[in-house]
């Protein structure tokens, strides 16, 4: 089984060998790609050889075809077709966020409790109560749920209870969801908070 902290260095490694590819880069050293992500080069051949290695002794990687690999195994090799619900400020700054088409993300409507507006960036607002409706008629890959704290689990278990398996929780609140159902919860706070920690230590 591949230990967490290796899934959650994959995505460091294919964000910059991507940056590689998209610079006309060839070929990358396990020591290069450790220098800028702050690892050692042991590590790298370690995080890589759980999935094949991919690499040549004396040669490196193949830049293009590594990162194909990593787009294959993060799954970026395929379309996703995203939700989001809460069409507030968080909900809004998702919903326009071009990057996540470019890896095949595509969020394909919004919801919100009291719609304001009927499209946000072109992509329609529609009113919570057509929420069920929606799942039953279109394919829901992953939902984002952007809601405030005390709308959030109920919002997540009508999400599962329309099929949803996938769930990338901005909501201040760690969501609990049965087996069979992942979900990524993100605390802004939490990365501030260590972010506040480091800079307080690195003036000692």
């Amino acid at each position: 089984m591949i230990s967490e902290a290796v899934i959650k260095r994959l995505p460091r490694y294919y964000r910059h060998i991507k940056q590689l590819a998209d610079s006309g880069v060839e070929r990358v050293s396990s020591t290069k790609i450790a220098n800028v992500l702050n690892i050692t080069a042991s590590q790298v051949r370690q995080d890589l050889c759980n999935f094949g290695g991919f690499g040549q002794q004396g040669y490196g990687y193949d830049v293009v075809k590594l990162k194909n690999e990593l787009a294959a195994i993060l799954g970026l090799d395929k379309v996703y077709d995203m939700i989001i619900v809460g069409a507030g400020n968080i909900g809004r700054a998702l919903a326009g966020y071009k990057g996540f088409s470019d890896d095949g993300f595509y969020v394909r409507a919004l919801f919100d409790i009291d719609p304001r507006c009927t499209s946000i960036n072109g992509i329609k607002v529609y009113d919570m109560d057509f929420l069920n409706t929606y799942l039953r008629q279109n394919r829901v890959d992953i939902a984002v749920v952007a809601t405030q704290k005390n709308s959030a689990k109920g919002v997540a278990d009508a999400l599962i209870a329309g099929g949803v398996k996938s769930i990338w929780n901005f909501a201040p609140i760690e969501l609990e969801v049965p087996d069979g159902i992942t979900v990524e919860n993100i605390s802004m706070s939490e990365s501030l908070y260590v972010l506040s920690y480091r800079t307080k230590n690195s003036k000692k």
